[in-house]
């Protein structure tokens, strides 16, 4: 039987080999622990656990294409037509001094396909990636560069209520609710009108304040900005209330001079009313008057000096559409008439796509 002897020879060779006998216990590997993504619904809608950390986190931002129209908008061009990207991380982790945030905003403009980033939201843009917003918030204290309550206007595009809004600040909030006050100190850097050669350059320091309320379905707002270096600033009043199927929203300023917060003129009142057609479809009217408007130079810089004596109104429509969820068009067109000088219209085109 030579078959078999060799297969019992094999077999003779294989065990001397392995050392493997019939007691031997077959061990398999073990694997590797699965650490899933958890959803975190402390902070709202779109925060996930970062694996293996008690932190949240959420990506959003949005993608814009927008075209501007204007007198002059881009040099001799009275259009202009430029992309945004923005992108933004939310931090959020539980800590014995309460919720503990950071925040980092990413903007990138292109534009004229000229490198460099220049903030604004019209005209000459450049191209370029830059920092927006960076903050940390904890137990009411906001550290960092972010949007002041200037930035909170109306919800259509006539209103003229802020002159800057992004700064490097340190705030403290005291919020209920119902009911917020705060108060910050802002680095009034690279705000700069024609006249301004005495000013000590960029060493210049603004304090802010704000009250706010919540009652049913109406709110109200003041704000004040205080510009130390140029010892002049400014107040602001804002309301909204739902009337019929809108809200009617309605603001006041008033500035004692030119200052980083309000530079448009001494007095300002404005009102709108955003008539909400169909779920997608929103209509908003607004007309402005603004009293003793800033000197302007012929380039239409804005002069520190004292007020002159020309008024201004300006009269327009803003219209949001929402093609779907996350996808929206907004669409502006407004008229401006200031004594002694050309009216004009203005406004721009604008598709956004949000995450």
């Amino acid at each position: 039987m030579p078959i078999r002897r060799v297969l019992l020879g094999a077999a003779a060779v294989l065990a001397m080999v392995s050392g493997a006998n019939a007691a031997d216990a077959i061990v398999a590997a073990e694997a590797e622990p699965l650490d899933y993504v958890r959803v975190c619904d402390a902070f709202g809608k779109g925060f996930f656990f970062i694996p293996g950390t008690e932190t949240c986190l959420k990506f959003g931002g949005y993608i814009r294409f927008e075209t501007d129209f204007g007198p002059n908008l881009s040099g001799s061009s009275d259009w202009n037509s430029f992309t945004r990207a923005q992108f933004e991380a939310d931090l959020r982790s539980d800590t014995e001094l309460g919720a503990l945030r950071g925040f980092i905003g990413f903007r990138g403009n292109a534009d004229s396909g000229v490198g460099g980033a220049t903030a604004g939201t019209s005209g000459n843009l450049g191209s370029g990636v830059f920092v927006d917003q960076a903050f940390i918030e904890v137990a009411g204290l906001k550290i960092g560069k972010f949007y002041s309550w200037w930035d909170d206007d109306l919800s259509g595009e006539t209103d003229l209520l802020s002159s800057n809004t992004l700064f490097n600040s340190i705030r403290y909030t005291y919020d209920t609710g119902a009911f917020s006050a705060a108060a910050s100190v802002d680095e009034l850097e690279g705000v700069a009108f024609v006249g301004d050669s005495a000013r000590e350059g960029n060493n210049n320091v603004g304090i802010a304040g704000s009250l706010a309320g919540k009652f049913g379905s109406a709110s109200l707002s003041l704000i004040g900005g205080y510009d130390t270096d140029r010892e002049d600033g400014a107040l602001r009043l804002i309301g909204s209330v739902d009337v019929g199927p809108g809200s009617f929203s309605f603001a006041g300023v008033y500035a004692s001079g030119v200052n980083a917060y309000y530079a448009l003129s001494e007095w300002a009142v404005v009102a709108e009313y955003a008539y909400k057609a169909t779920d997608r479809l929103t209509l908003t009217p607004g007309v402005q008057w603004l009293g003793n408007v800033a000197r302007k130079d012929a380039s239409f810089d804005i002069i520190n000096a004292n007020w002159s004596s020309n008024d201004a109104w300006t009269a327009g429509l803003t219209v949001d559409y929402k093609f779907t969820e996350d996808f929206a068009a907004k669409i502006t067109a407004n008229y401006y008439d200031e004594d002694n000088r050309p009216e004009f219209w203005s406004g721009f085109v604008r598709l956004q796509r949000d995450f």
